[in-house]
């Protein structure tokens, strides 16, 4: 429950703490660490250094795959008309199941000041999902300026290597602000204020209805992100991933960091869309033997690929590793 209590409140902008107290950390881990230090094999570090130099990319290739098919099967309904998948990321019906965002049925509640039963029935489906497969896989899985907030994001970190730009990072419970702050503007205004904003609506509605001069604004944050700040929009606003994150605070599905397997080598920080979650690979930080990334995580597998000793896996509670 401790556990859980911090992981959430990390994931509402609070620092990630060390152990305080050495009785948190597990005689297990301590022998662990102390096998680490006195036996470490120059076989098992080459091998680690020719993973690191080859790093795999499963798991973005699933994703990109399963993020690409989902927006397509949006489109291709529309212009087909075959009603398989019909509306847009925001609001859908799916061979008759309804599938209503979670924050977008809080802001038009929060906009009419009352509970809308339709929404409610829509919501629920949508919460379940989310909950087998882990909030914020949504950002990751399913978002499309995820996709092309990540492929930008390659552009951004070039430039900062080449000293153009500087990259320049926001308090993370920024985010927290930004959702008391959209919820509030649908209170008292009585307009979805967020709907208006979010690239994620937008990017959707434009691959299936045709773009628009919104998605000027959408192009605008991705200039923002390239030239001032690494994935502003996901890191330090975006309300989704936050509502996302609370749902998914007890699914099943998750990255589990295994310390016996840890090198430490930081690798998966690095690619981290939020690398407070991998602070439990820094040395000296885990408490227990196998850790469950906290609800902040969007299992994007970016640092399962880039892991050169297995240490991070996708995992379902109480089975096996998944492929």
């Amino acid at each position: 429950m401790r556990r859980l209590k911090e992981d959430f409140m990390c994931m509402l902008g609070a620092e990630p703490k060390k152990p305080s107290d050495p009785g948190q950390i597990s005689e297990e881990v301590r022998c662990i660490m102390e096998a680490k230090r006195a036996n470490k094999s120059r076989l098992k570090e080459h091998q680690h250094e020719q993973a690191r130099l080859n790093p795999s990319h499963k798991w973005r290739n699933r994703r990109w795959a399963a993020l690409i098919a989902t927006n397509l099967l949006f489109v291709f309904s529309f212009w087909l008309d075959i009603q398989i998948l019909e509306g847009a990321l925001t609001a859908s019906r799916f061979v008759g199941f309804h599938f209503i965002d979670l924050n977008s049925a809080l802001q038009v509640m929060l906009a009419h000041k009352h509970i809308i039963v339709n929404l409610v029935i829509g919501t629920f489906t949508v919460f379940l999902l989310w909950v087998l497969l882990g909030g914020r896989s949504f950002c990751s899985w399913v978002c499309p300026y995820h996709l092309v907030a990540e492929l930008t994001e390659k552009l951004h970190l070039k430039l900062v290597a080449k000293k153009i730009v500087t990259d320049h990072e926001f308090h993370r419970a920024t985010r927290t602000v930004f959702w008391i702050l959209f919820a509030l503007l649908a209170l008292v205004t009585g307009y979805t204020v967020f709907e208006t904003l979010s690239p994620v609506g937008i990017l959707s509605r434009a691959l299936i209805y045709g773009p628009g001069l919104a998605l000027a604004w959408v192009f605008l944050l991705l200039l923002f992100e390239v030239f001032w700040s690494r994935r502003a929009w996901c890191r330090y606003v975006c309300p989704i991933g936050l509502t996302y994150g609370v749902v998914g605070t007890v699914s099943p599905l998750r990255i589990s960091y295994h310390v016996k397997e840890c090198f430490h080598e930081g690798d998966c920080r690095k690619v981290c869309l939020v690398p407070h979650v991998l602070d439990v690979t820094i040395k000296g930080r885990a408490t227990e033997t196998k850790m469950a990334l906290g609800p902040d995580c969007t299992r994007c597998g970016l640092c399962v690929d880039v892991c050169p000793t297995g240490a991070l896996k996708f995992e379902v509670k109480g089975l096996a590793k998944l492929l």
